[in-house]
């Protein structure tokens, strides 16, 4: 079924409040009076509805409420390292697809893109995760935001319960020996550089800052290529895939 997004307060006595964008979509879908549909909350929950007027201001009466099913057991928070042209678009929008619960984004040295607006490029992406959240059936639309510095960025990332910084040089530790390692699983934050790669420096402040400096194996993935691959093996190893 067609899926949408309201915020709870727009939820009252049996009936939604859709959004004046949701009420143009629901036109140009041609869905008719009395059309089911689904509704959620953006917190976990999933209501089935039956469209009410249409137009401008279109309501939605509740037929049944259900928990959200597109919800991952671990909270994966992401942060990806800015980078050119189309590649975070499709680095976020995989990182909601898979699961992830927030996704960071932050600069570091060899981040070949210019900051520029971040606020625009947020904006952006949001909108790209509402899409996708919507799409792919998640029961929450994942935040976008952006870290201050780079340190700021790994120091929020190594207070998860298992705090992974994804380093080209790293030899010794595979992804799969990180998750063994980590036990029962919960929290995962997800740090992955930019097309360069992380300087030595950088790797060695993610080590001191607590986190577990992980290789993605011999081969050089690209940066909007790791954040999937990890996403998955996560889900994978906690069984949500």
């Amino acid at each position: 079924m067609t899926r949408f997004f309201a915020a709870p307060s727009d939820i009252t006595g049996g009936v939604i409040r859709l959004s004046a964008d949701d009420a143009a979509h629901i036109l140009s879908l041609r869905l008719r009076p009395n059309d089911l549909f689904v509704v959620c909350d953006g917190n976990g929950a999933d209501y089935i509805c039956r469209l009410g007027e249409r137009g401008a201001g279109s309501t939605a009466e509740i037929v049944e409420k259900r928990p959200s099913r597109g919800e991952p057991f671990v909270a994966c928070d992401v942060y990806i390292a800015l980078a050119k042209g189309d590649r975070l678009d499709y680095a976020v929008q995989k990182s909601v697809e898979l699961g992830a619960r927030s996704v960071i984004l932050f600069k570091s040295k060899r981040c070949v893109a210019a900051p520029g607006d971040v606020s625009k490029k947020i904006t952006r992406l949001q909108r790209i995760a509402l899409e996708t959240a919507k799409q792919c059936g998640r029961g929450r639309v994942p935040e976008v935001s952006a870290a201050a510095a780079f340190r700021s960025a790994v120091e929020q990332a190594a207070r998860a319960g298992t705090p992974l910084f994804f380093y080209e040089l790293e030899e010794k530790t595979s992804l799969k020996q990180a998750l063994e390692q980590s036990g029962e699983i919960s929290t995962v934050s997800v740090v992955t550089g930019p097309e360069g790669g992380f300087e030595p420096d950088e790797a060695e402040f993610a080590r001191s800052a607590g986190m577990t400096t992980v290789t993605l194996g011999t081969r050089i993935l690209r940066c909007e290529t790791a954040p999937a691959a990890v996403l998955a093996a996560v889900m994978f190893h906690t069984g949500d895939l």
